[in-house]
């Protein structure tokens, strides 16, 4: 009797045993959401990243990737961040900006001249915008990039007046751009990313703007092949997760996903600039045709971005983001 009492405690023991070990090794599986398709840089280059973090914390955090938008749009993605049904997301600038609104900083149209510029403003802002996200629960891990954005239109607009004819579409919640059509006399029309292929499709639009590589990756070249060959503005998102999620790990694992992000993502940034590079050899092969518009036209547009700027400083963004805006450009400048 007594030895069938210790065989079934030792059993016991080592059930548990077992039990204890399976849930320390237990992986910590992050469910992460992007618009951007299955098979473009951005998320492969995610895949590549959560592919090193898995690998190097011996499987004991893994990601879960939800691309192309089927967990809905940047305000779902927030929504279901904030229920605990999703850990974080590859938002959009417009999409971030909803929580964070000082994120949208730099996408004033006709604000950059150069991707050195870009890239010299970026690194001074990020301790600031990463404190901004920390303010909201949130952490930023990499900012990402769709770079210099262009006028994609059903029919050439390489003027003002012609700009003013079409049916021109604004991201929703995108208070820069659409005070900046406001300002040229046009009134937008806002929908959401997904939505704008189709309003192309249908007609409700025949303008939009979109990266080189972005309008091959949505398609949207298709229904607009006249592209104004002057950059409208600058485009970028990030890769963020809620602070609450990250708490589950250790300092190594947060060490382990710090450099893996600081890899993966300065490579994406690489693969998309040369993928917009690549894009305009694509575009033209397709019949895309690139208008060019005239230096006088683009210093009548460069100074309705400053009457946008007077008119959305303190709203749209404090004026602690644009101070540290212009005092990063003027440094690069001079």
């Amino acid at each position: 009797m007594k030895k069938h009492v210790f065989l079934a405690l030792l059993g016991l023991t080592c059930s548990l045993i077992i039990s204890f070990g399976s849930i320390a090794i237990a992986a910590q599986v992050f469910k992460i959401a992007s618009l951007a398709p299955e098979g473009s840089v951005w998320v492969n280059s995610f895949r590549a990243f959560a592919e090193e973090v898995e690998r190097n914390t011996a499987g004991e955090v893994k990601f879960k990737i939800y691309p192309g938008g089927i967990m809905g749009d940047d305000r779902a993605m927030y929504r279901k961040m904030r229920a605990g049904q999703l850990h974080g997301g590859g938002f959009t600038m417009t999409g971030a900006a909803e929580f964070v609104p000082d994120f949208r900083i730099m996408a004033i149209p006709f604000l950059f001249k150069s991707y050195d510029e870009v890239d010299y403003v970026r690194e001074q802002l990020l301790p600031y915008l990463k404190g901004q996200f920390s303010n909201k629960g949130m952490e930023l891990i990499a900012m990402t990039e769709v770079g210099f954005i262009y006028t994609f239109s059903a029919k050439p607009r390489t003027t003002i007046e012609e700009l003013q004819d079409g049916k021109t579409w604004a991201p929703s919640n995108d208070p820069l751009t659409a005070t900046f059509l406001q300002s040229i006399d046009i009134s937008p029309i806002t929908l959401t990313i997904p939505d704008v292929l189709s309003s192309l499709q249908t007609g409700l639009i025949d303008t939009a703007f979109n990266s080189l590589y972005g309008s091959i990756v949505l398609q949207w070249f298709t229904k607009a092949p006249y592209v104004t060959d002057q950059p409208y503005g600058y485009a970028y998102g990030c890769f963020s997760m809620s602070t609450r999620s990250l708490a589950k790990l250790n300092p190594e694992q947060l060490r382990v996903i710090e450099n893996a992000a600081q890899t993966h993502f300065s490579e994406l940034l690489k693969s998309t600039r040369q993928s917009n590079i690549d894009s305009r050899a694509v575009l033209a092969q397709q019949g895309v045709s690139f208008v060019k518009t005239s230096p006088e036209i683009v210093a009548r547009l460069e100074s309705h971005r400053d009457k946008t700027i007077a008119r959305v400083k303190g709203k749209s963004f404090s004026e602690t983001a644009y101070d540290k805006l212009e005092a990063a450009l003027n440094s690069y400048r001079n």
